[in-house]
């Protein structure tokens, strides 16, 4: 099926810039992505899961085909590289090679949590703790290609880390009362207190390891997915409150928990506030070129439990103008929009206290 092609001038001015911007050399020597599927790129390929990608119709209009990414196309991160001027796309460390670390890698994994057995009902996945001890080998794997500790911690200094975990321990978690008992153990502030303590000493193991510019995605309004839409919602449209509502209590403890990072030496975290930068594109979806936003455009129907694109699924044509590419992952043209307001932010509530572009600067 031919694409009909109707980008927002916004859209096609940013990437416009990225090419620019790819010309010449990138604003940081390397870029380290830790995440769940909103940015896996591949490493859950090889995987026993029922989270993987890497079959059409994803990838329709990524250049590479279905690479494993939970998008028509780029996903926010593929965004944010672009921006900030690299040449290739982030790799997965599955497949990274010693050259490829000095560059960064992909450590992503759909379906990963905070919590070790957060998304386990879906097979394997590389939780944000294994993450880490990855993370760690990778290290090790730059100190040799370095030569030494001390080149390797100045490179890792001055690299931009990004992490987007929380939204499994939610709708993979918590919201599955079937698979999980965390809802009955925790109210939704105890479960919050209970994910922002340990994703704390998981970030800490990160500094510990030489990160230092780091940007923490927060977690999105997950209840506004059109998976929760057309399991929970009464017209089809209309959020789930008591969804959104928990995310916002581990979002704010996040702000804080950032606040305390910035007071350990040479610490530069910042805050990449999703919820609210989604949120205004759902608002307002015709002003940034939306169309649809209840449904995903590989379409998931009111009654069925339909999560993921069906291998080889005709999509909708006109998928720049959905917000939604499945039951749960933004389309590239969404993704396009977030990365652009995470590198350089719209408004005063996007970042706290600086953007991308800023922190790339520092």
């Amino acid at each position: 099926m031919k694409r009909v092609s109707r980008m927002p001038l916004l859209q096609q001015l940013l990437l416009l810039a990225a090419a620019g911007l790819a010309s010449a050399e990138p604003q940081v020597p390397c870029y380290f992505v830790f995440g769940d599927s909103l940015v896996d790129n591949g490493n859950n390929n090889d995987i026993p899961s029922m989270a993987r990608a890497n079959y059409p119709p994803y990838g329709i209009d990524f250049p590479g085909g279905a690479t494993g990414r939970f998008s028509n196309g780029l996903t926010t991160v593929d965004a944010i590289s672009r921006l900030l001027g690299f040449n290739d796309y982030i790799p997965p460390y599955a497949t990274a090679t010693d050259e490829k670390l000095l560059t960064g890698v992909n450590f992503a994994s759909a379906a990963a949590g905070i919590r070790d057995e957060t998304g386990q009902q879906l097979g394997e996945r590389i939780s944000f703790s294994e993450q880490l001890q990855n993370y760690q080998a990778a290290v090790q794997r730059l100190v040799s290609t370095l030569g030494d500790e001390g080149t390797a911690a100045n490179r890792l200094s001055q690299c931009i880390f990004t992490v987007g975990m929380g939204s499994n321990d939610y709708l993979n978690n918590y919201f599955m009362p079937a698979f999980y008992s965390t809802s009955r153990q925790y109210t939704p502030e105890q479960y919050a207190d209970v994910l922002i303590n340990q994703f704390s000493q998981q970030l800490r193991t990160l500094y510990n390891y030489g990160a230092r510019k780091v940007a923490v995605m927060g977690v999105g309004p997950v209840g506004c997915s059109p998976n929760e839409l057309a399991q929970h919602s009464r017209n089809g449209a209309t959020c789930i409150e008591r969804i959104n509502s928990a995310v916002r209590m581990f979002n704010r403890r996040l702000v804080l928990l950032i606040n305390q990072f910035n007071d350990l030496p040479g610490a530069q975290f910042t805050y990449i506030n999703i919820y609210g930068i989604f949120e205004s594109i759902l608002r307002a979806p015709r002003a940034n070129g939306m169309a649809v936003t209840n449904t995903g455009c590989c379409g998931v129907g009111r009654n069925n439990g339909q999560v993921t694109c069906l291998p080889f699924q005709t999509p909708c044509a006109n998928r720049d103008e959905y917000a939604f590419w499945d039951a749960f992952h933004p389309t590239e043209a969404a993704n396009i929009l977030v990365g652009e307001r995470a590198y350089s932010a719209a408004t005063l509530f996007d970042v706290q206290p600086v953007d991308l572009r800023t922190l790339a600067q520092l």
